[in-house]
């Protein structure tokens, strides 16, 4: 595996060169078929200088979707073990994954013989339930009333906004088990969500319009 290092602001050391050669060895053991490694350290201040950090950025490359992981801390070789534990979590979750669906198939399975469908749940909507979803009249349950089952379900949920980079966002979708996460991009301030697509590839989706950050009450 290649691994390649570049400096933003901030210049790259021997001691760090062959750490960073250390850390590869452990993300090249838990992805065999690494291609490329790249690491960009960038050297962040803020408030005129007086608050500064460290950024390292991740980027695998091998014969499945590109891998990343960032991490920020006041030391750069803080960030870099920050980020290489983001990097070996994402491809130990992705190897078990792939050891899980080898091992349990998902989705329907098509008996020939009997002409059932296996490994999911299916329950069939009644003559009514289907008559009414047709012409739209789906009766309105009042309150402290047990409501009809309906195939048409629409589940109201509200969270409190969340600012975070999108490869935390990635992150935090694996953690919950969802195939999609929705948060506010930090580099933008916009409206985002991530989802899963197929394989381990994923996607983003932003709003043109950005956050604003909820007010405070004293």
């Amino acid at each position: 595996m290649d691994t390649s290092i570049v400096g933003v602001g901030v210049g790259i050391t021997d001691r760090f060169r062959s750490v960073v050669e250390e850390k590869a060895t452990r993300i090249e053991h838990l992805c065999p078929r690494a291609q490329t490694l790249d690491v960009k350290v960038t050297h962040r201040s803020y408030r005129n200088g007086r608050m500064e950090d460290e950024a390292v950025e991740l980027t695998l490359t091998h014969k499945g979707p590109v891998v990343r992981a960032e991490a920020v801390d006041g030391d750069k070789f803080a960030a870099l073990e920050k980020a290489v534990d983001k990097m070996a979590e994402q491809l130990r979750r992705a190897k078990e994954k792939r050891v899980d669906n080898r091992n349990h198939p998902r989705g329907a399975k098509f008996e020939k013989g009997s002409g059932a469908l296996q490994g999911i749940d299916v329950q069939p909507a009644s003559v009514d339930v289907i008559r009414a979803v047709a012409t739209g009249s789906i009766p309105v349950v009042a309150d402290g009333e047990e409501a009809p089952y309906s195939p048409v379900v629409i589940r109201e949920k509200q969270f409190d906004a969340e600012w975070m980079t999108v490869e935390d966002a990635v992150d935090r979708m694996e953690l919950v088990g969802h195939d999609f996460f929705l948060f506010i991009d930090a580099r933008t301030d916009h409206p985002s969500v991530v989802y899963r697509r197929k394989g381990w590839d994923y996607g983003v989706i932003s709003l043109a319009t950005a956050a604003q950050p909820q007010a405070v009450a004293s």
